[in-house]
């Protein structure tokens, strides 16, 4: 059987996969993608490796959003965001999860995120796992790592006007991280070109927060506009009674006119974040792997697995040069 995992995470996984709420960071289909392209832009022999794995790689993605919403897991919500408004000026922000402890407490903290410091100490979880070669570990904190920068690509999780409510723009969240993946997704390009070492890891997450948090002007100011032509009904799905409709999490359902002209609009802004989530996981995994010393993993699996895996690896990487993925069929929010 193609990549057989050995984890019983993955039952309880994929067992639960189903039932996120609405403030999906990036949807499945973005985050499932984001780890998934990864993979492929790593050097052999660390792909190797991680092809192994790529579904469990893949569908561990979104657990971080199971945690926050599902189990509720009350450490989990700032994991995946932070609010620069409210921190003040980039060059002034702690290096380290402990120097942002020691200049702010935990209620203000838990307020406003800590997605730049929880990615930084992932590294440093991943870098040791690499060095004492736990498979599990390596997997399962390298999958969270994947999510994590995923959530530091989509704008809206920079700001505290995460989604559109300061500025009556609500439900613009959903919109942008899940329904205009899922419409126009499948012909997005995920190829990244290889995976590049980090030679600062602080000031590179800092360097992708600040960067998707300049778009947020742009994607709020389109939004905007682009309302001004839409009378409501034509902006959202109605139901018989001439209400705006909503998903199975309670998200308002643009219309597809809406979200169309959105994306076109945008002209590739949704495509571009995700791909530059997959190219970020891919360096961060990288250069977790060489701090490590470029440990030899071909000894934690089978050699048969990994023989077998081959020439499947050989047809993907084409497939992905093409800017495709294949054996992902991520679940529907909308």
């Amino acid at each position: 059987m193609k990549k057989k995992l050995k984890m019983n995470a993955v039952i309880a996984i994929t067992g639960i996969m189903g039932i996120c709420t609405v403030l999906i960071s990036w949807g499945t289909f973005g985050h499932e993608h984001i780890d998934r392209a990864a993979v492929f832009a790593l050097p052999q022999p660390l792909q190797n490796f991680f092809y192994n794995h790529i579904d469990y790689i893949t569908q561990e993605s979104t657990v971080p959003d199971l945690r926050k919403y599902t189990i509720n897991d009350k450490a989990e919500g700032p994991r995946h965001f932070i609010d620069l408004e409210n921190y003040g000026a980039i060059d002034t922000l702690p290096k380290t999860m402990e120097e942002a402890k020691k200049k702010y407490d935990d209620k203000f903290l838990n307020q406003n995120g800590i997605l730049p410091w929880y990615v930084a100490d992932l590294m440093d979880k991943l870098t040791k796992a690499f060095k004492e070669k736990k498979k599990t570990e390596i997997l399962f904190i390298a999958a969270d790592m994947g999510h994590y920068l995923g959530d530091a690509t989509m704008p809206l999780h920079t700001s505290a006007n995460y989604d559109g409510q300061q500025t009556n723009q609500k439900g613009i969240h959903s919109l942008f991280e899940s329904r205009l993946p899922e419409m126009f997704g499948k012909d997005y390009n995920f190829y990244t070109g290889d995976a590049k070492f980090i030679d600062n890891v602080p000031k590179e997450i800092m360097t992708i927060i600040t960067h998707s948090h300049s778009l947020i002007d742009t994607l709020l100011t389109t939004d905007r506009d682009l309302r001004k032509k839409f009378g409501e009904d034509k902006i959202f799905k109605m139901d018989a009674s001439g209400k705006p409709m909503k998903n199975k999490y309670g998200a308002l359902i643009y219309s597809d006119e809406y979200a169309t002209q959105l994306h076109t609009a945008l002209k590739g802004m949704v495509e571009r974040q995700i791909r530059e989530g997959a190219i970020n996981a891919a360096n961060f995994w990288y250069t977790a792997w060489v701090n490590a010393g470029k440990p030899d993993l071909s000894d934690l699996d089978p050699s048969d697995l990994t023989k077998q895996n081959a020439p499947l690896l050989k047809n993907e990487l084409k497939l992905w040069k093409s800017g495709k993925l294949f054996g992902i069929e991520s679940e529907k929010e909308f």
